[in-house]
Parts: C-alpha cells; sequence; structure tokens
C-alpha cells in the first residue's frame, strides 16, 4: 500500500509545481508560501479530526515535539525557497534540482539513521544527480 501513497505523492508534488508556477505570477513568494501554508495546515487538521486522531496529542513525547518542531521549519525554509525558486526560474530546472533532496536524504540517512548504502543506492544517487544536472545545463 506504501507504493500507492509514494506514487500519489508524486503526482500531487507534480500538480504543486505546476500549480505554484501559474498561482505565483505576480505575486510575492513569501506571501504565495503563506496562503499554500494555511491551505496545507487547513487540511492536515482536517484529516486529524477526520480519522480521530486529536486524542494522541497528549501522548507526543518532548524528543518527537522538538523533532516535529524542527521538521516544520525545514519544511517552511525549503517551501520558502522553493517558492522565489519558482518565481525566478522555470519549473522545468527548479523542479529537477529541488528533488535532488533525494539524495541528500539518502546521505543524511546513512550519516544520521545509520541506514545502509548499497551498490544500488550509491548508483541512484549518481543517476538522479546526472539526470539533474542533464535537465538543467
Amino acid at each position: 500500500m506504501w507504493i500507492i501513497f509514494a506514487l500519489l505523492s508524486a503526482v500531487f508534488a507534480a500538480l504543486t509545481s505546476i500549480l505554484a508556477k501559474i498561482g505565483i505570477e505576480g505575486v510575492d513568494s513569501n506571501l504565495a508560501t503563506a496562503i499554500r501554508t494555511v491551505v496545507v495546515v487547513g487540511m492536515a487538521w482536517i484529516m486529524v479530526f477526520i480519522t480521530h486522531a486529536q486524542s494522541g496529542l497528549s501522548t507526543i513525547g518532548k524528543r518527537s515535539w522538538i523533532f516535529l518542531i524542527l521538521s516544520g521549519l525545514a519544511t517552511g525554509a525549503s517551501w520558502l525557497c522553493y517558492y522565489k525558486a519558482l518565481q525566478l526560474g522555470e519549473a522545468s530546472k527548479v523542479v529537477p534540482i529541488d528533488k535532488l533532496s533525494v539524495v541528500i536524504t539518502l546521505v543524511l540517512a546513512f550519516v544520521f539513521l545509520h541506514e545502509q548504502f548499497t551498490a544500488k543506492s550509491i548508483m541512484g544517487c549518481v543517476l538522479i544527480g546526472a539526470g539533474t544536472l542533464l535537465m538543467v545545463i
């Protein structure tokens, strides 16, 4: 089931880029990011209440709170940079560079989470990096 959600995530991420590029025309990138964020926050809380997950708030530990907040700050920084890049550049060049996050995530997972780097994951990183370079030059 995870693969279906991962594929849907990719489809929605692609739509996000195209819709954002169209919507950001003539709008300050920080304002556009704020509008997008309000919509995402609303959707997330609606899902929390639909699935009755709100009762889990009291069981979240201090460590989880810290890392979820840090993750939120990283997301915010990513979105602000992404929207500014989209505003200034072509979506067909901004998006592949943004997707280098896959390579960076694999490296960080190896360093901080001690996940395995296999020949397959190294080759994938090289191919993603080469593909990104090919698309933006």
